[in-house]
């Protein structure tokens, strides 16, 4: 498969075009290749020196990742930046990124899948950002400790995830937005749910959900988004016959 073919099918899939204006991130190819096919994708959480070093060890012609290295602002060509392209180019492979429209896929997405995970039912969209709704929120058709569902956002991590345990002992009511949207928590108040779960823990939202009377769990930015990435490397092998491999690169934050 050409690195064109694999471009256009994931734009179609993902519908990159259709969250630009709410994404600074540079969602698609972020660095070509010279080489024509593709044979092996490696998928990653994070563009980093670790991830583009093992790809290329497994001869991967494309990396694909949920953090890329451009950010819709210049970047000067230096230091770890340098390193990091210089890895790429020498090995001639490519990197393509996926942020937002990764987070909100229906079926794909880091969100949608850490619902299903949790066994949420009655989905719907949840948690606006810049007016588009990247999260869902759903009940459980039996309700479940804080504790319990921790475990289910660890999914068997060395990460503890951090809880905030505000609401009700019994909870019925979810609402998921993954990475960093702590702030997301007032939306979650506002919509009467019993438990918000996120990535990223902030000071400044916890005096709002003690009075606010909300669970949080707070699951780390890494461990609630690994989920799409390994949907998506499973979708490629599929539906493509190209070789993947998922490269878990925990940091515990």
């Amino acid at each position: 498969m050409l690195l064109e073919e694999f471009d256009r099918r994931i734009r179609d899939l993902l519908a990159l075009e259709a969250y630009a204006s709410a994404d600074r991130s540079m969602n698609g190819v972020q660095v070509g290749r010279c080489g024509e096919d593709l044979h092996r994708v490696a998928f990653a959480v994070d563009a980093c020196l670790e991830t583009i070093q093992r790809a290329t060890e497994w001869n991967a012609e494309l990396l694909f990742v949920h953090h890329g290295l451009f950010w819709g602002t210049p970047l000067a060509v230096t230091g770890i930046h340098l390193r990091r392209l210089r890895a790429l180019l020498g090995a001639d492979c490519a990197l393509y990124a996926a942020h937002l429209p990764l987070d909100l896929h229906p079926e794909l997405g880091n969100n949608a899948a850490l619902a299903r995970r949790l066994g949420l039912v009655d989905l719907e969209p949840f948690g606006a950002y810049k007016g588009v709704r990247i999260g869902w929120k759903g009940g459980l058709e039996q309700s479940r400790s804080l504790e319990e569902i921790a475990r289910l956002v660890a999914d068997g991590g060395a990460e503890n995830p951090q809880l905030l345990p505000f609401g009700p002992e019994e909870i019925r009511s979810v609402g998921i937005v993954s990475g960093g949207a702590a702030d997301v928590a007032s939306q979650a108040i506002d919509e009467g749910l019993d438990l918000f779960v996120t990535g990223d823990a902030d000071h400044t939202v916890y005096h709002h959900c003690l009075e606010g009377r909300i669970n949080v769990i707070f699951g780390g930015h890494y461990r609630t988004e690994v989920w799409g990435v390994r949907l998506l490397s499973e979708w490629v092998a599929r539906e493509t016959g190209l070789e993947t491999r998922f490269l878990d690169v925990p940091t515990g934050l």
